[in-house]
């Protein structure tokens, strides 16, 4: 007997759960005695055997969407076997074998990449599992955690073996009441696996993952914003004295974190702390009632952050439950019908749906009217519930926090906490956790961040900077913190954080000025960087693709993509291989190792335009960030601004050089779920080089539509790497150039040796057609690769000089040497200049290390000149 079944995809919501489908058969699936299979995707399928017949199709805790989709597959019986197949596998079955074992069960199926055949069978091991996450790194420095013992990440959906079994037999359901809670399951003997075999095609194991285990929800806009983090008995006036100096340093800050000293302990010294309540805990770290020594008056101090666009989380370390000192002891007692007598502490259980619906609505929903806009949940005790023992405390907690913000419907829900286990990419933002501040800790954060992509965890958040010191008599390392708030630039939530340790800050106007100016810009490159970051967590939401990924997401086949674990894909368009180790003593670079797959990258700190297809070793000054970019990419970006509760009313469009793009400006109101109704909008933009060497350049008129969008806008155009035009046109209309910026016209910057075009206040909903036209036929970016660099490498070199001349005598630098770093000022007041000057420029070069050779000044100073001028 042969049918044919072609299924029906039926809706299934962010996170609301498909609570059941009647009967054992249902579209999709095929039923056979005491087995049903279900055919979700070409490359999924559910497999089931129970000993009753009787089928679950209650979600589970990590599998929520039981229904089927669209795929077409073919089911026969041929004498005593079943057989299941679909575009990419075939499945065989014994009929009335059984339970499923390796001689009753067979998947054979095509790697849709490369074409190879596969088969799998039951208790087949999987030695090339490339990994997930972990729940912490509390105590880690690098992979090694304080009792010497290494991390090891846990399994994860991808493999280079092509395939992954998701058991989920034994796993808490949800059961079907208005909140949905956790339930144990019936106990008979029975199976429940979900088999991926996808070859190498990776981004779609993920899909398939995000289908059945639910979408990577988007963080609200700001959370990709700056967030500052101490470990600190701060005040409310030295909160607002920080806050303010962000504000005189020009750095933009979205999220106020405040830690434990937020609320009341019972009174006790941080001495006595160390004395255990009845719960096994150590005493004072659970409170939810304000500290009025430091927050005198805490609804108007949460009313000063707001002013300031400012998001508040506090910490939260629940585990001792209500103690009788807290405010509302009396009122959750009473709510609760629990005996007051002994004065004794109510205690906090998680699987308690009726104590948990009084925690939020007696002790934290006042909190959050007063303006606490998320928690920051840092439980770290007892892993289970007591009162339901297979229910992880970590994983509840987390599903309980965002669920109740979605619940609420006021704001779109945010989670800081550590991860749970598989199913927790559906309640972000993790924590890592407490690490030494090493260089071995930094290093391994690449690696952690990008590979828990593998379980959908895309949302990790470091203590960027390290948590404590590893040694007493250790102290800050300027080039350590800068080189880790760099990583947090390029990293998923930038959050910085430490201990209570006086010896310890992460304020960066504390650091040497270098190191202040590099950190200061490359959080002023994050705030740019916000609409990009923002596109890829929509990508996160609807392919299940994170921001941050291993380099074989995109390069599969390629073996140094398994072999380069500190690099990752930073979305669709970037490289990015962290500094991750110090520069030599003395040196003013440091080299990194990295390997760039075939075709054109632009190192964006340089400017340099590199072929890939190989590994290489690149140099950087501690200003620069090894990120690469995809020739002929357009990013898109925002102005310098205070913080993303601005609605800014410019957008920055990076084009890179290369071949013809396009890109998909992805916009919503940020702080929404009305994202998840297709409230968003849509803009085209793509570039397009002409025969006649002019470069055109489109932003289609935006679809769509959402609450707040702009009616305005200015279009800011950079191209990196262009020559002066000759002329530029809108339309039927030529613009001028100009000397200021955000005007109408268009200016040049010599520094990053760019070309930018300032459209004020066009209509989002009308096309813009810019024509760019260069006076020699064409645009030769390869003429300008690398300068920019090497420009900055020329005036570090001339401070070294000057110093070690001064030394000498009081009169100027030969006049070469001036002349030669003079060279983009020279091009900033005479564009037309540009290509005479860098002509002239290189002719320099070759002369100037015979100059340095016959100065009269130290041999350590002259080395560092050639080793940033190269020579």
């Amino acid at each position: 007997m042969t049918w044919l079944v072609i299924m029906t995809l039926l809706p299934c919501s962010l996170f609301s759960q498909v609570l059941s489908v009647a009967g054992n058969e249902k579209p999709g699936s095929v039923v056979s005695g005491q087995v049903r299979f279900s055919v979700i995707t070409p490359t999924l399928i559910r497999m089931e055997w129970d000993s009753s017949g009787i089928f679950e199709d209650r979600p589970s805790l990590v599998v929520i969407n039981r229904t089927t989709g669209n795929t077409p597959f073919i089911s026969q019986e041929a004498g005593d076997e079943l057989i299941l197949q679909t575009s990419k596998f075939k499945l065989y079955y014994k009929t009335g074998s059984g339970k499923f074992i390796a001689s009753n069960l067979r998947i054979s199926y095509t790697d849709p990449i490369t074409g190879k055949p596969a088969l799998w069978t039951p208790g087949q091991t999987d030695p090339e599992n490339l990994k997930g996450t972990w729940r912490t790194l509390d105590g880690c420095d690098g992979q090694v955690r304080w009792n010497g013992d290494t991390i090891r990440l846990e399994d994860g959906i991808l493999s280079r073996s092509g395939w992954y079994l998701l058991n989920d037999s034994e796993r808490l359901l949800f059961d079907d009441s208005e909140w949905p809670w956790a339930t144990v399951r019936p106990k008979r003997s029975h199976q429940d696996w979900y088999f991926f075999c996808y070859g190498h095609d990776y981004k779609q194991a993920l899909k398939d993952f995000t289908l059945v285990a639910g979408k990577i929800p988007m963080p609200p806009r700001w959370a990709f914003g700056y967030w500052w983090s101490r470990y600190w008995s701060y005040t409310d006036e030295e909160l607002r004295e920080i806050v303010l100096n962000f504000e005189r340093f020009g750095l933009p800050v979205d999220v106020l974190v405040i830690d434990m000293d937020w609320h009341k302990t019972d009174g006790l010294d941080w001495d006595e702390r160390v004395k255990k309540d009845e719960f096994g805990q150590e005493i004072g770290w659970t409170g939810f009632t304000w500290n009025r020594n430091l927050f005198p008056e805490p609804e108007k101090f949460l009313s000063w952050t707001k002013a300031r666009g400012l998001k508040v989380t506090m910490n939260l370390h629940p585990a001792s439950g209500v103690a009788p000192w807290e405010e509302k002891y009396a009122a959750f007692a009473e709510a609760m019908d629990f005996d007051t007598n002994g004065h004794r502490n109510i205690p906090f259980e998680i699987a308690d749906k009726n104590f948990v619906k009084k925690y939020f609505d007696i002790l934290l929903h006042p909190l959050e009217k007063q303006g606490v806009d998320f928690w920051w949940i840092d439980w770290q005790q007892w892993r289970n519930s007591k009162q339901m023992p297979s229910l992880s405390n970590t994983w509840w907690l987390n599903y309980c926090h965002f669920t109740d913000m979605e619940r609420q419907g006021e704001k779109r829900p945010i989670l800081y906490h550590r991860w749970g286990g598989l199913g927790n990419h559906r309640y972000q933002i993790g924590f890592s956790g407490d690490t030494y501040i090493t260089w071995q800790s930094l290093a391994f954060q690449p690696y952690f961040t990008s590979t828990a992509s593998n379980v959908g965890y895309g949302y990790w958040s470091h203590d960027i900077g390290g948590h404590m010191l590893k040694t007493e008599d250790q102290v800050m390392n300027p080039e350590l913190s800068t080189r880790w708030m760099q990583f947090g630039v390029f990293s998923p939530i930038l959050r910085n954080h430490s201990t209570k340790n006086p010896k310890i800050f992460k304020e960066p106007w504390l650091y040497p000025f270098d190191h202040f100016v590099a950190m200061h810009d490359a959080i002023g490159l994050r705030y740019e960087l916000v609409p990009y970051i923002y596109n890829a967590a929509r990508k996160a939401y609807d392919e299940g693709i994170s921001l941050c990924r291993p380099m074989y997401y995109d390069y599969p086949e390629q073996q140094e993509a398994y072999r380069s674990p500190n690099q990752y894909m930073f979305g669709d368009w970037m490289i990015v291989a962290p500094v991750i180790s110090p520069a030599p003593e003395g040196d003013p670079l440091t080299t990194v190792e990295l390997w760039l797959p075939e075709g054109r990258w632009i190192e964006w700190a340089t400017g340099s335009e590199i072929e890939g297809g190989k590994r290489m070793i690149r140099e950087f000054l501690v200003n620069e960030i090894p990120v690469y970019v995809k020739a002929g990419s357009i990013i898109p970006g925002y102005p310098k601004m205070k913080n993303l509760a601005e609605e800014p009313g410019e957008m920055l469009i990076t084009v890179f050089p290369g071949p013809d793009s396009e890109y998909r400006l992805y916009e919503d109101d940020g702080v929404s779920n009305d994202y998840t109704h297709g409230a968003y909008a849509i803009t085209q933009i793509a570039t397009t080089h002409r025969t006649d060497g002019s470069l055109d350049l489109k932003i289609a008129a935006r679809k769509g539509s959402y609450k707040g969008m702009p009616s305005k806008r200015t279009w800011h155009i950079r191209l990196i790497n262009s020559l002066v035009p000759g002329k530029i046109v809108i339309g039927d209309k030529e613009i001028k150039m100009i000397e200021q910026e955000h005007t109408d016209g268009w200016y040049y910057s010599a520094g990053d040796l760019s070309l930018h075009i300032i459209i004020p206040d066009a209509d989002p909903a009308k096309d813009i057609v810019l024509k760019i036209d260069y006076s020699d036929g064409q645009n030769q970016s390869n003429q300008l690769a690398g300068k920019a660099g090497l420009f900055r490498r020329y005036a570090m070199a001339g401070k070294i000089l000057k110093i070690a001349w001064g030394f000498i005598t009081n009169g100027p630098l030969p006049a070469i040497i001036t002349q030669t770093e003079q060279t983009p000022t020279r091009i900033n007041y005479n564009p037309a200049t540009l290509v005479n000057e860098l002509k002239q420029y290189d002719e320099n070069l070759k002369l100037i290390p015979g100059i340095i050779r016959e100065m009269k000044i130290d041999e350590i100073s002259k080395t560092k000149v050639r080793r940033l001028l190269s020579f």
